[in-house]
């Protein structure tokens, strides 16, 4: 007789460990080397710094906080902390030390591992002001800078991790076994029932809330996602984005742990491509930035190469797009492709394409995912046409990460694909999209006003506006509050037209208006400054800065190219008839942006609503003041004119 499934993630380590000892379980790349852990070791690990925490006081109602880039310790501790009954709560690396105040505060946080000296002095510093009184351990794990620091709040993670060992009292050669054998104990006491991550949301209109996941959430969307696109326990999978994110622990911690495949770090945040590329993954699951910066890498290695190599790429792309179209078709044609298609696809592959996705680290991909926001279609249609199976998911934070994705070969750019196995959809009067299954949160930590809200009759809301087309695909318009209405009652949704916006590569983002609370459409667009640079220098443009680059006439009429060839896709209503560039990147640090990069609408409203007022007015340059604080904390107001391009005269637009 089988033994039964386990039903929490620490059990589930637990039998990776006792069935595949020796199997690698994680990677992480360290000067140029990678160094592998065993399940065995991972588990021992994991276990010694459970029992550490325990030492220190660390128990069923405490709530661990981890703030790192994507590091194994970060997942040995989040494991630690859930054997002993507790929660885990990530919080994004790059956060400045008010939100960390707030998470911590809120959540009543007493135990947090931070990885480095800039994250111990974000919370040194809180200290300082009379912030986080409750704190009894702040644990790090690059000691790097830190040697004259005398806190006793500090301890380093190996030390927590032989605390662990020294609580047992054999500490010879079976001290191992022993300390397994003790946190096994504790982890046989959890159910599947037990609150396991504290996740938060994306806080696009507000202070981010800490969704409740439990085991059975987390695991029940692991199992649903290997039912629809199975993972192999030989695999690889690549930890890319921030764990603090709920895509990131379904694929990276859930199912990893599930399934029993490798998880691999990367060395540096800039090391990334070329770690991704020596690993060769067989699925990536990312947010629409990381795919339209690979398409900017793309197009702007093109325009950089000999005209040969240009020349070819054009011709295999433009045979990539054809057969990716066909095998779209629909059943007229079966998605068969003639004999002289696929021999010409035989080339392109040959010539072109096989290279290309060897250089981005996608060779070895069979299932790519994109999430978290929507992807632009042309965007989704290149990487097919370079044969890459990507797959737009939809889903939120309160689901688990996912309830609706792509199926191999039934994938059409503008949906999100179908209900997962297990998953309920509709939609309410009003057009929002409402879901229901064993993935759902079991709520809001501390905020029973949010919950009822979100959860209501059994239905989870989305806040996301929706259809189903004719073969009961979903289709995501945009958020409701967002959808507007044109002078013409068309229904207008800002998000598709941002998307077609930024598959240019100069364009890092854009944010347009429109609808009842204005005559026309405008824009702001921020140009991608690394890209807009490059191609300056090969033009020879001089510039300086941000702001003197965004001015340039010639980047504007590089834009403005861009933007006409996106209203002659449109109808004539939903045009962009002026638009400017902005003289700053949106930044989450100034909360423009949230941490998964997420444009928060309402704040650019609020925040740029002098400069929407020049967009609707008749002038030509518009005038605005930029604070800037240099790294010594002086400020100096910069004064800028903005210029705005008119493409179609208010009567016409």
């Amino acid at each position: 007789m089988s033994a039964a499934i386990p039903q929490t993630l620490p059990a589930l380590l637990l039998r990776n460990a006792r069935d595949w000892p020796t199997d690698v379980a994680l990677r992480q790349k360290e000067l140029g080397i990678w160094r592998a852990t065993s399940w065995a070791d991972f588990v021992a690990r994991v276990a010694r710094f459970a029992l550490g925490l325990e030492s220190l006081g660390f128990g069923s109602d405490d709530i661990l906080a981890v703030i790192a880039d994507n590091r194994p310790q970060w997942i040995i501790a989040e494991l630690a902390a859930q054997g002993l009954g507790g929660k885990s709560l990530g919080i994004y690396q790059d956060s400045v030390a008010d939100e960390v105040r707030y998470l911590l505060e809120f959540a009543q946080v007493r135990f947090v591992v931070a990885e480095d000296q800039e994250q111990v002095d974000k919370i040194l510093d809180l200290r300082a002001e009379g912030h986080l009184p409750n704190l009894a351990a702040v644990i790090y794990f690059d000691p790097k800078g830190m040697r004259t620091y005398t806190d006793p709040l500090l301890r380093r993670f190996d030390q927590v991790e032989a605390l662990g060992t020294a609580s047992q009292q054999d500490v010879a050669a079976g001290a191992s076994l022993a300390v397994v054998a003790a946190y096994q104990e504790r982890v046989e006491r959890i159910e599947s029932s037990t609150v396991a991550v504290l996740s938060t949301t994306s806080g696009t209109t507000g202070k981010p809330k800490l969704a409740m996941l439990t085991h059975r959430n987390l695991l029940f969307m692991s199992s649903t996602m290997q039912n629809i696109d199975a993972m192999q326990r030989a695999d690889n999978f690549v930890s890319l984005l921030p764990l603090a994110w709920i895509g990131e622990q379904m694929t990276g911690v859930a199912r990893a742990l599930s399934v029993g495949f490798a998880v691999n770090f990367p060395e540096e945040p800039e090391t990334v491509s070329n770690d991704l590329r020596e690993v060769g993954p067989q699925t990536l699951f990312s947010p629409p930035r990381i795919w339209e910066n690979m398409l900017s890498e793309i197009q702007v290695k093109r325009e950089d190469t000999v005209p040969w190599k240009r020349w070819l790429f054009d011709r295999c792309l433009a045979i990539g797009y054809v057969v990716a179209d066909r095998q779209r078709a629909n059943d007229e044609h079966g998605g068969r492709l003639p004999v002289t298609l696929k021999l010409k696809a035989a080339m392109a592959e040959w010539a072109c394409f096989f290279w290309l996705r060897d250089q981005l680290g996608l060779r070895r991909m069979r299932h790519a995912y994109t999430g978290g926001a929507a992807l632009g279609p042309d965007v989704f249609r290149f990487f097919h046409a370079i044969g890459v199976n990507l797959k737009q998911i939809y889903g939120q934070t309160e689901v688990s990460g996912i309830s609706v994705a792509h199926r191999d070969g039934k994938i059409k750019y503008h949906t999100v694909g179908t209900p997962l196995p297990g998953t309920e959809i509709e939609l309410s009067d009003d057009g929002e999209i409402r879901t229901r299954s064993d993935a759902v949160f079991a709520g809001y930590y501390l905020n029973p006003e949010a919950t009822s809200e979100a959860l209501q009759d059994g239905w989870l809301l989305s806040g996301d506006a929706g259809d189903f087309d004719k073969d009961g695909h979903l289709v995501v318009i945009d958020r409701v509050k967002d959808v507007m209405t044109l002078k013409d009652g068309a229904r207008f949704s800002p998000q598709f037209l941002e998307n077609k916006l930024k598959f240019s590569p100069y364009v890092q983002e854009a944010v347009v208006f429109g609808g009842a609370d204005y005559p026309f459409v405008t824009g702001m667009i921020t140009i991608d400054f690394g890209n807009a640079g490059k191609w300056a220098e090969r033009h020879q443009l001089a510039y300086t800065t941000f702001t003197d680059l965004a001015q340039k006439a010639e980047i504007y009429q590089l834009v403005k190219e861009h933007v006409e060839s996106t209203n002659a896709d449109l109808p004539e209503s939903a045009r962009v008839a002026r638009f400017l560039l902005l003289h700053k990147e949106f930044d989450a640090d100034d909360a423009e942006l949230t941490r998964t990069r997420k444009v928060r609408r309402g704040f650019v409203v609020e925040r740029y609503a002098d400069i929407l007022s020049g967009l609707y007015s008749q002038e030509e340059n518009w005038p605005v003041e930029n604070e800037v604080v240099y790294q010594d904390g002086r400020t100096v107001i910069q004064k800028t004119n903005l210029r705005i391009e008119t493409l179609l005269s208010p009567s016409n637009a």
